[in-house]
């Protein structure tokens, strides 16, 4: 018996995946993932990965979910598998790519604020995370880990033939799985302060009134609750909600 589990979409934390569900953005979070392995009894499992990246450190979580998984994990790559993406890809014991897909690698990076201490230590905190990251690239490909950074550093992307030459990967596939077909480079992935956002205003909404009771005032100062379909779309264009 065989499972599927996809990466598609952001790669983010347990507390964000939420908001992005709520949203209907597609995401994958440790959970997830932790979730259905839990089911699999040693299965092999199949991880189809479509995704522009995310958290580094919600992809190391799933990453070593997925080694440590004691049944064969086979990786498809149908699309793009990118920065975080492609960490979790690296745990495949068999890593397929689309002829049309992806590969992309470069080294973390992150919003700094504050003096020079800040940032130098927000500095040191990054070429520790590339390291680490470093770790997942080199189990797989055995290359050397200097060479492996400088690819970081250079942004590298990689069609699926220079992902195998490489060996990030291990075989360019040529079943019928379909790449997901998209005109952008990834999916987004949201700022602390859009999900801080999201999270007062749904605390806001949980007594709003569904859509369809939702009533028209007649005569009345007083304004109905914004259903959250309302809400929603006032986030995503950036209003406030009854002044707030």
């Amino acid at each position: 018996m065989m499972t599927k589990i996809n990466v598609k979409g952001a790669v983010v934390s347990n507390d964000d995946a939420d908001i992005y569900d709520w949203l209907g953005y597609d995401c994958v979070s440790p959970n997830q993932v932790e979730s259905v392995l839990n089911d699999c009894n040693g299965d092999e499992v199949e991880v189809d990965v479509a995704s522009g990246g995310g958290s580094v450190f919600a992809a190391s979580e799933i990453y070593t979910m997925l080694k440590a998984y004691s049944g064969k994990v086979v990786v498809n790559i149908q699309g793009l598998a990118a920065s975080a993406a492609s960490v979790i890809a690296m745990a495949g014991d068999e890593i397929n790519m689309s002829p049309t897909s992806q590969m992309m690698i470069h080294k973390a990076s992150t919003v700094s604020w504050g003096n020079a201490d800040d940032l130098t230590h927000d500095s040191k905190m990054l070429d520790v995370t590339d390291q680490s990251i470093v770790n997942a690239y080199e189990a797989k490909t055995g290359m050397d880990r200097n060479d492996i950074l400088q690819l970081m550093s250079n942004e590298t992307w990689m069609t699926a033939q220079d992902a195998v030459d490489k060996g990030f990967a291990d075989n360019v596939s040529t079943g019928s799985a379909q790449p997901q077909v998209v005109n952008a480079i990834g999916t987004p992935v949201l700022s602390n302060n859009a999900i801080s956002k999201v999270k007062n205003l749904l605390a806001k909404a949980r007594d709003a009134k569904p859509e369809s009771k939702v009533e028209t005032p007649k005569n009345t100062e007083k304004k109905p609750t914004p259903s959250l379909k309302d809400q929603k779309l006032a986030i995503l264009l950036g209003d406030e909600i009854n002044g707030n």
